[in-house]
């Protein structure tokens, strides 16, 4: 029997905390309980999180580095001004990393249609070399390499990945991982200019990856119209163009009107609808393999309307906007990325 929908819920992630920091517990327990509200945390099963090898980890994250977050965490030191450790961090990161690893696996070798894993602490900022902007090990990225160098006696590998980064911020990390590489197709939309600054139209990979790396930076006031237009002119032609094998979503629900981190205006009605979007090209074109892994948000009445939306459209259920529109209006001024965006990707 195949699930219709698996988690990962991250046990223990309350001890990954600091005092009147936005990256706090109370996200995930907010989450929790949306999906508890609309009746789905009880329906579908929770996923125990893999062992990720240290051969796993080390071809995503450089040893060094690996070596000082390891030490930083036993120490509770800061990796940055912005990302915090505690002494319990390095395990629930590891934890992290392993739930995207099973959701990942669960959905790739058909035991699970979809799946949503709670990664905590969340993965999209953390390069190669650094961790930063709240991220120790990157989750998606890990994941997805594990698809791409699944062993004999595991399943088939996977040869062709996309990653779609929806998030407030521009997934740095990840894309500093697959920079070089054309077996992940990384696609980020974002607010720019916003932390961590990079994530321009001209960023498209290098070497081997060039032309797989593809970023929407969009300006302030872009909401549901905008989104609308970057994914129905740009996402989805250029998934056409490189038909990815299974799409991993890196989501965040900062992009909500109600976030306090930045300044677009996603209503979770819209977020819901990326994520149907994203839902029916996987329906058609790779077997219906798809997985959400949690990065950002801090609003967490919005995160649990863009969660519950998220839900919904995985499920093919329908879903009320409880929190409604933004109550400023839409600016135009994505207008001239997108066309840009076109002309520089020739879709």
């Amino acid at each position: 029997m195949v699930n219709e929908l698996v988690f990962y819920y991250p046990e223990g992630h309350e001890v990954h905390f600091e005092q009147g920091h936005p990256e706090r517990p109370e996200r995930i327990e907010a989450i929790r309980t949306a999906l508890l509200e609309a009746g789905w945390w009880d329906a579908f099963p929770k996923l125990e999180p893999q062992e990720p090898s240290g051969d796993l980890i080390r071809k995503v994250h450089d040893k060094d580095y690996l070596e000082n977050l390891y030490k930083s965490c036993m120490s509770g030191l800061r990796l940055d001004a912005d990302t915090y450790t505690t002494t319990g961090s390095y395990q629930l990161a590891l934890n992290s990393a392993g739930g995207a690893l099973s959701v990942a696996n669960s959905v790739w070798i058909g035991e699970s249609r979809t799946g949503l894993a709670l990664t905590r602490p969340p993965g999209h900022h953390a390069t190669r070399r650094q961790g930063m902007g709240f991220c120790l090990l990157n989750n998606i990225a890990i994941a997805a390499n594990y698809l791409l160098n699944l062993e004999a006696g595991f399943g088939s590998k996977a040869n062709k990945l996309a990653i779609v980064d929806i998030d407030l911020h521009h997934g740095n990390g990840t894309q500093d991982i697959f920079w070089e590489r054309d077996d992940v197709f990384f696609f980020s939309t974002h607010q720019s200019p916003l932390y961590p600054g990079t994530g321009q139209l001209k960023e498209t990979g290098g070497g081997k990856g060039q032309g797989y790396t593809a970023n929407f930076p969009l300006p302030p006031g872009t909401g549901d119209t905008g989104f609308r237009a970057v994914f129905e002119e740009l996402v989805i032609p250029l998934l056409d163009k490189y038909m990815p094998e299974m799409l991993l979503l890196s989501i965040g629900f900062d992009p909500h009107w109600r976030d306090p981190l930045g300044h677009l205006v996603l209503s979770a009605e819209g977020f819901g609808r990326i994520i149907k979007w994203m839902v029916d090209w996987a329906g058609t074109n790779c077997q219906g393999r798809i997985a959400l892994f949690l990065e950002g948000g801090y609003d967490l009445e919005a995160a649990a309307a863009c969660l519950q939306a998220a839900v919904a459209a995985l499920l093919g259920e329908e879903w009320n906007d409880y929190l409604g529109p933004p109550p400023r209006s839409e600016g135009n001024s994505w207008i001239p990325v997108v066309r840009e965006a076109r002309n520089m990707w020739r879709v």
